[in-house]
C-alpha cells in the first residue's frame, strides 16, 4: 500500500460517514416540528443534501488540485475574507440579533467559515517561509496581528465561538511549527484577558456564561438551552429512546438541527450514538495527524495540521458547550450540524488534506539536462543517470590524477 493511502480512506470513509449520518440527524431534528408547524418535514433535508453534495464536488476536486498552489494564494484569499467579514457588517441581515450571513438569493454564506480556513492557508505559507517565532514580539508581527483583526471583526458580527475555533486552530499550526509552549502560553494568557473582557461588557455574553455556572438558578430564561440539553441527554439511556422518536426537538429543545445536534443525537441514540461519534473525531483526527507527520513539505505539514485542529477542534467545543462543560459558543458541530457554508468549507478542507496526503509525501526529484533531445531541455533525474554522472565523475578525476602524474618532474 502507498504511503499515505491508508490515512486517505480513512479520512474519506470518516467524513462520508459523518455527513450521511448528519443527513439522516438532521431531517430526524427538523421533520417533526415542520409537520407540526404544517411546513414541508423535507425542506431541511433537501438543502442538506444540496450542501452536502456541493461540498464533496469541491473535496474531489481539491484532492485533485495541487495544494501547493495555495501557497501563492494566500495572501489573495487573506484580502477576499477580509473584505467579505467588512461587507457582512454593512449589507448582512440581522438574524436573531447578528450580522453573520450574506443572502444569495435563496441561500446563505457566512463568511466566517471561510476565514477560519483562509487564515489556516495564509499561517501555514507564512511559516513555511519564516522561522516561527520565538517570543511574544515575533508572535504579534504578522501573525498575531493579521489574527487579532480578524477576532476584532468576529466580535463585531458577533461571532465569538468563530473566534475562538479560529485561534485554537492557528495554535495547533504554531505548535507544529515549533513556536515554544511558553510562548504560546502567554498569547493564550493575553487571549482569555480579551476574551473575558468581551464577555463582561457584553450584556448576552455576560448571561450566558452566568447561565453556564448556574443553569437551573433561571431554568426558564438564559440557562433553558443548557437545561434542555441535559434533559435530552440524560433521557436517551445507553441506546436512546429511538431514532426520529426524541422529544426534545419539538419545541423543547432550541437550535436541536446546529448548535444542539449532539443533545438530540443523545436522547434518540443514546450514549452508544454519543460514543460513536467522538470515536469518528478521534479517528480524523489520528489520520489527519499522521498526514502531517508523513509530509516533507513544511507547507504540506502545517496546513494539514490546521486543518485537523479545526475540524477536531469545533467538535470538541460544541461538545463541551451541549455536555455544559463549557459555556454555549455557538459552533456547529462538523459535517453534522444544518448548515451549508460550514458543511461546504469543511468538505473542501478534508479535500485539501486528502491531496497533501497524496503529494505531501513524494520527494520532488532535481532535473538533468538531457542532451540527446537537442534543444536544452531537461528530464527527472533518475538513479541510473546519477551513476552514469558519478561514473564519469570518477572516471574524470583518475584521468587527471594519472596525467598530473606523468608530468611531475622525477627525483
Amino acid at each position: 500500500m502507498r504511503k499515505g493511502e491508508l490515512e486517505s480512506r480513512v479520512l474519506i470513509l470518516v467524513t462520508l460517514a459523518l455527513v450521511a449520518f448528519g443527513i439522516v440527524m438532521v431531517y430526524s431534528a427538523t421533520s417533526a416540528s415542520a409537520a407540526v408547524g404544517g411546513s414541508n418535514p423535507n425542506y431541511y433535508l433537501e438543502r442538506q443534501g444540496i450542501y452536502a453534495s456541493l461540498g464533496i464536488a469541491l473535496m474531489v476536486i481539491a484532492q485533485r488540485w495541487d495544494y501547493r498552489r495555495l501557497k501563492k494564494l494566500s495572501g489573495p484569499l487573506v484580502l477576499i475574507s477580509l473584505a467579505l467579514l467588512v461587507a457582512v457588517l454593512v449589507i448582512g441581515p440581522v438574524i436573531n440579533g447578528a450580522r453573520r450571513w450574506i443572502s444569495l438569493g435563496p441561500a446563505a454564506f457566512q463568511p466566517s467559515e471561510l476565514a477560519k480556513l483562509t487564515l489556516c492557508i495564509w499561517a501555514a505559507a507564512y511559516l513555511a517561509r519564516h522561522k516561527a517565532p520565538r517570543t511574544l514580539n515575533d508572535l504579534v508581527r504578522p501573525i498575531g496581528a493579521l489574527a487579532g483583526l480578524f477576532a476584532m471583526l468576529l466580535l463585531v458580527e458577533p461571532d465569538m465561538g468563530t473566534a475562538i475555533a479560529m485561534l485554537l486552530m492557528l495554535s495547533g499550526v504554531l505548535l507544529v511549527a515549533g513556536t515554544p509552549i511558553r510562548v504560546l502560553g502567554g498569547a493564550m494568557a493575553i487571549a482569555g484577558a480579551l476574551g473575558t473582557a468581551a464577555i463582561w461588557f457584553e450584556p448576552y455574553r455576560r448571561a450566558r456564561f452566568f447561565a453556564f455556572l448556574h443553569p437551573w438558578d433561571d431554568a426558564q430564561g438564559a440557562g433553558f438551552q443548557i437545561v434542555q440539553a441535559m434533559i435530552g441527554m440524560g433521557s436517551g439511556g445507553f441506546f436512546g429512546v429511538g431514532l426520529g422518536q426524541g422529544v426534545q426537538k419539538i419545541f423543547y429543545l432550541p437550535e436541536a438541527p446546529t448548535d444542539m445536534m449532539l443533545a438530540n443525537i443523545g436522547e434518540e441514540l443514546g450514549l452508544f450514538g454519543v460514543t460513536m461519534v467522538v470515536a469518528a473525531y478521534i479517528v480524523f483526527g489520528w489520520a489527519g495527524f499522521k498526514v502531517a507527520l508523513a509530509c516533507r513539505d513544511p507547507f504540506g505539514k502545517y496546513l494539514a495540521s490546521g486543518v485537523t485542529v479545526l475540524v477536531c477542534g469545533q467538535a470538541a467545543i460544541n461538545i463541551a458547550a451541549v455536555l455544559s462543560i463549557a459555556p454555549l459558543t455557538g459552533i456547529p458541530l462538523p459535517f453534522l450540524s444544518y448548515g451549508g457554508s460550514s458543511l461546504v468549507v469543511l468538505l473542501a478542507a478534508v479535500g485539501i488534506l486528502l491531496n497533501i496526503a497524496h503529494r505531501g509525501t513524494v520527494t520532488q526529484t532535481a532535473s538533468v539536462p538531457d542532451r540527446s533531445r537537442g534543444n536544452g531541455r531537461t528530464r527527472p533525474a533518475r538513479p541510473s543517470d546519477r551513476r552514469r554522472v558519478a561514473s564519469a565523475r570518477s572516471e574524470r578525476d583518475v584521468r587527471r590524477v594519472a596525467g598530473s602524474r606523468r608530468g611531475s618532474p622525477r627525483t
